[in-house]
């Protein structure tokens, strides 16, 4: 590269100093040829007017011997003509001396000479001058390329270190340093670009750091991690992964020839093709342990998956729901008993009054025991994993018509009125029994704590991909510090107003497992003084199916790739 850098600028160093020196030869030529001419014109004007003065002193029968004589001795062919313009003598002197004729014709008395001077000396002059000129031009080129050529030689090899500069960063070696001084415009060149390699050398000094950090804290982590490339290609993973995965986990490798998997792969493809998160649970990913499964996309394409071990909680919780419901079912029996027969010793007549209070407080608390139990049941029953709804495609109107019509009765005796609100015929997907329940308990628990307002709201309106259910009362309202934890198992905003209305605390986590097995969400909104609204939202029938596809989709593309 630098040996035609080389020849280029010596190349330009000589054409620019050929082009200058035939120039200047030229113009030197030029110049002196005219000013010898000039000079010559001038001498011979004056000899000219001298012989013509002689001539017109001249009588006229010597005219021929003297125009003869006067024309040998300068050289010079003289011609005189009259009056008419006729030639009256002709002589010729300037045979015998070569070169340029220079013409002059001046009065000489009654006629006109005209003269043509020889002029060797001009052409002489001349051809001295272009060959010293022709001398000093060639010597002048010959030194102006050695000093191009020793010029040339300089800036290639300083642009020859700039180029091997660059291949060593190329190269990785990013100490690599040009350290040129300070000269011209091609060392502010190097020093930008010394500058440039300190900056990346400190930039990729940074990023190697993180990414150390980052691998480290990766390979600490309990979760297993796996990187994946657009093409479907594992590009990192952590020491976790590597060590439960039952097939080899390395770079470059296909992620089904890694993972196997069909809920990982399903949650990849997700990730890489809706750019959305995917979340699952596997259970064949490693025999005898469950992974949730949490699938990201990456800024620049592909994914990144965490597993998360969670047999032990899994099994925990269900250890939990299991002794919770077994327990909930040996008590239906003794308090189903307790419950009969105090009903049946209060039909007696000859009770005292203070055994009837008596009673009647037994019974009393054995009824919210039943009414706990059924309630811890029903939760044990949709916390459960393999707890399953049955949707299915119903207008948003039509539930909440039947809703209203399966609780007229109990606002009526509540003192309570039902009111219908606006809602869509929009069709969502819904588990009638699931969403009866729903319906029931957020009445039921409007009808409790919203009685003071007198009526309760029952309305619905489409939101995107999604039908939006309300349930509004208009009592004292929650106050903001209890939104959040409303849906909570046994939380109560007023414990003694709870327990006087006889409520268990668990119909709200109930509603809440139901309507997120529906795929939706809930939410509470209140102000204090204003009463309080449920809203909660099931996906639309249309919407549901066409991401329900997409997904299926996008997880058989991702386990095809």
């Amino acid at each position: 590269m630098t040996g035609r850098v080389f020849t280029k600028l010596l190349f330009s160093f000589l054409l620019v100093l050929c082009i200058g020196t035939a120039t200047l030869d030229f113009t030197v030529r030029r110049i002196m040829q005219h000013a010898l001419y000039r000079q010559a014109d001038a001498l011979d004007g004056a000899r000219a007017r001298e012989l013509a003065a002689q001539l017109a002193r001249t009588a006229p029968l010597d005219l021929p011997q003297v125009v003869a004589a006067q024309a040998l001795a300068a050289h010079a062919d003289l011609t005189l003509l009259d009056r008419s313009g006729r030639v009256a003598f002709r002589a010729l002197g300037a045979a015998e001396a070569g070169g340029d004729r220079l013409p002059v014709a001046t009065p000489a008395g009654p006629y006109t000479a005209r003269f043509l001077f020889a002029a060797p000396e001009v052409r002489s002059t001349l051809s001295l001058l272009r060959r010293d000129l022709l001398a000093a031009s060639l010597l002048a080129l010959l030194v102006a390329t050695l000093l191009a050529a020793f010029l040339a030689q300089r800036v290639a090899r300083r642009l020859g270190r700039i180029v091997h500069f660059a291949h060593r960063i190329a190269a990785g070696d990013l100490s690599a340093r040009v350290e040129e001084g300070r000269l011209d415009e091609v060392s502010e060149v190097a020093h930008a670009l010394d500058a440039t390699a300190a900056r990346l050398e400190a930039s990729f000094r940074a990023l190697d750091g993180s990414r150390r950090e980052l691998a480290v804290l990766l390979d600490s982590m309990q979760e297993a991690v796996i990187g994946i490339s657009p093409h479907s290609q594992v590009t990192w993973s952590n020491s976790k992964m590597r060590a439960i995965s039952p097939s080899a986990v390395r770079e470059g490798r296909s992620l089904v020839e890694c993972i196997r998997d069909p809920e990982v792969l399903r949650c990849v493809g997700i990730a890489m093709q809706a750019q959305a998160l995917g979340r699952g649970r596997a259970t064949s990913f490693l025999p005898g342990r469950v992974f949730a499964v949490s699938a990201a996309p990456m800024p620049g394409g592909g994914a990144v998956a965490v597993l998360h071990d969670v047999t032990d909680v899994e099994r925990a919780e269900r250890t939990r729901r299991d002794f919770v419901a077994n327990v909930s079912h040996e008590l239906r029996t003794p308090l189903t008993s307790i419950t009969g027969y105090v009903e049946t010793v209060l039909d007696e007549d000859s009770l005292s009054e203070q055994a009837r209070e008596f009673l009647e407080i037994v019974l009393r608390n054995a009824t919210r025991m039943n009414r706990l139990t059924a309630d811890l049941l029903a939760l044990a029953s949709v916390e459960a994993g393999d707890y399953r709804i049955k949707p299915q495609a119903v207008r948003a109107d039509t539930l909440i018509e039947d809703a209203i019509d399966a609780l007229a009765g109990m606002a009526i005796d509540s003192g309570v009125e039902l009111e219908r609100g606006p809602a869509p015929a929009t069709p969502v997907l819904a588990d009638l029994d699931a969403l009866n329940q729903v319906f029931g308990n957020l009445i039921e628990n409007a009808m409790k704590y919203g009685r003071s307002g007198g009526r309760i709201r029952i309305g619905a309106r489409d939101a995107e991909g999604t039908v939006e259910f309300t349930v509004q009362d208009f009592g004292q309202g929650i106050a903001s510090e209890h939104l959040q934890r409303i849906f909570e198992r046994f939380y109560r905003v007023d414990k003694a107003r709870s327990r006087d209305s006889g409520g268990t605390g668990l119909g709200l986590a109930i509603v809440k497992h139901i309507v997120l097995a529906h795929g939706g969400s809930i939410r509470a909104e209140s102000e204090l003084g204003r009463g309080a609204t449920f809203v909660f939202t099931l996906p639309r029938a249309a919407e549901a199916a066409e991401r329900e596809e997409a997904q299926h989709s996008a997880a058989t593309l991702s386990a095809l790739s």
